[in-house]
C-alpha cells in the first residue's frame, strides 16, 4: 500500500517509515510540490488537515500530514504551533533552541511536552491521530541525532535527550511515534476489514 506523507523532511519520513515498514511511505514529489505547503492555522489540527488537503486535492491518493509543537509550561504553552518558526521565518533549529533556552534562562520550571497531530485522508474521508510526549527542557544542548528541539528535550523517565538516542529508541517514546502507532492501528484494522470484505 502506497501512502503519500506530506513532507520533504527526510528525517521525518525515515522516522515514520521505520514505524510502518510494511507500507510504501513516499514523501512529496518536489516537481509536483515545489513550494512549501501552506500552514496558516492557529492549531496543530488545523495545520495538519490543511497540509493533507492540499496534497489530496492534487494527487487524489491516500495521504497524511503531521504538525508538531513543543509546549513549554513556564512559557504558557509556547512556542506551540509556531515551534518551527519560533525565532523567525528562517526556521533555524539552532536559532529556535537558542531563543527558547534564553527565554527559560532564569526559570526552574523546565516542564514541556511535544504534541503531534496526524491528519489522514482516505477516499476523501478525514481522520485525526494525536500523540503526546511529556518531558523537560535541558539547560544546554546535548546529542547529535534527531532534529528540531531534540538536543534540548529529555522525555519523562529518561536522562538523555532525544538527540542522544537512536531513531528506534526515540520512536518508541516520541510524540510522533505515539501518533503513528494510532495511525498504524487504524490502517491495520482498515486493511483487515477490506480483506474480510
Amino acid at each position: 500500500m502506497k501512502i503519500i506523507f506530506a513532507s520533504q523532511n527526510k528525517n521525518k519520513i525515515a522516522e515514520i517509515q521505520s514505524k510502518l515498514p510494511h507500507l510504501d511511505i513516499q514523501g512529496l514529489n518536489p516537481l509536483m510540490f515545489p513550494d512549501e505547503l501552506i500552514e496558516t492555522g492557529d492549531t496543530l489540527d488545523h495545520n495538519a488537515l490543511q497540509k493533507a488537503r492540499q496534497v489530496y486535492e492534487k494527487t487524489h491518493s491516500t495521504c497524511f500530514a503531521d504538525d508538531t509543537g513543543l509546549e513549554v509550561e513556564a512559557l504558557n504553552g509556547t512556542p506551540g504551533v509556531y515551534s518551527a518558526r519560533y525565532a523567525g521565518e528562517q526556521r533555524s533549529s539552532e536559532d529556535n533552541m537558542d531563543l527558547l533556552l534564553k527565554n527559560l534562562a532564569n526559570n526552574t520550571n523546565r516542564k514541556a511536552r511535544f504534541k503531534t497531530v496526524i491528519a489522514l485522508i482516505i477516499e476523501g474521508k478525514e481522520y485525526l491521530f494525536e500523540g503526546i510526549c511529556e518531558g523537560e527542557i535541558t539547560h544546554v544542548e546535548s546529542g547529535a541525532h534527531g532534529f528540531g528541539y531534540d538536543p534540548i528535550f529529555v522525555p519523562e523517565g529518561r536522562s538523555e535527550t532525544f538527540a542522544e538516542m537512536t531513531m528506534e529508541e526515540k520512536s518508541a517514546l516520541s510524540h510522533r511515534g505515539k501518533a503513528v502507532e494510532k495511525l498504524v492501528d487504524f490502517l491495520t484494522e482498515l486493511d483487515g476489514q477490506n480483506t474480510r470484505d
